[in-house]
């Protein structure tokens, strides 16, 4: 009797592990393929913050560099046609790529930005007066570059904040 009730058992359990293996198996390969899809969905976000934060980062830099020139150049009186559109295509340029980080970029970030283009602003429409000949009382191109200084240290508090929200460190 306990010989027929054990092969009873086993062939229940034989039978119930055969219906079930499918089941099990593609309940783990689901599992397997959610997870997969989860981390290549949060690879591709940091790319894409990545992405948007060294364009940010890179443009933000440049304008900063054109600025500086900008003044040099004005102080020695070889301010060009050329010079001016380089600056300008480098506001824009600044412009589009904290227009793009809106969208993406956490706030501790944007609100870094907004730190380095109150100086970065401040300087163009520093530069613009002084190139035209407008320049109110007190502006002038040493004292406009002394104001630019104080974009060095948000650059790098924007680079860095930057870095942490990425998950970077050092």
């Amino acid at each position: 009797m306990i010989a027929v009730l054990a092969a009873m058992i086993t062939a229940v359990v034989g039978v119930l592990g055969t219906l079930f293996a499918p089941l099990v198996t593609h309940r783990v390969s689901a599992r397997r393929r959610a997870e997969e899809v989860r981390m290549e969905e949060a690879r591709r976000w940091f790319e894409e913050r990545r992405a948007v934060y060294a364009a940010m980062n890179r443009a933000s830099r440049q304008f900063h560099t054109l600025l500086k020139d900008a003044f040099h150049r004005l102080r020695d009186g070889v301010y060009t046609d050329r010079d001016r559109e380089q600056l300008e295509e480098a506001r824009l340029d600044h412009r589009d790529r904290y227009a793009e980080a809106q969208l993406i970029a956490a706030e501790v970030v944007l609100a870094a930005s907004r730190h380095v283009n109150e100086v970065l602003a401040d300087a163009d429409a520093v530069a613009k007066r002084l190139d035209r000949g407008v320049a109110r009382e007190g502006e002038n191109v040493e004292q406009a570059l002394l104001d630019l200084n104080e974009a060095e240290p948000r650059l790098t508090s924007m680079r860095r904040v930057m870095r942490e929200n990425l998950g970077i460190t050092d």
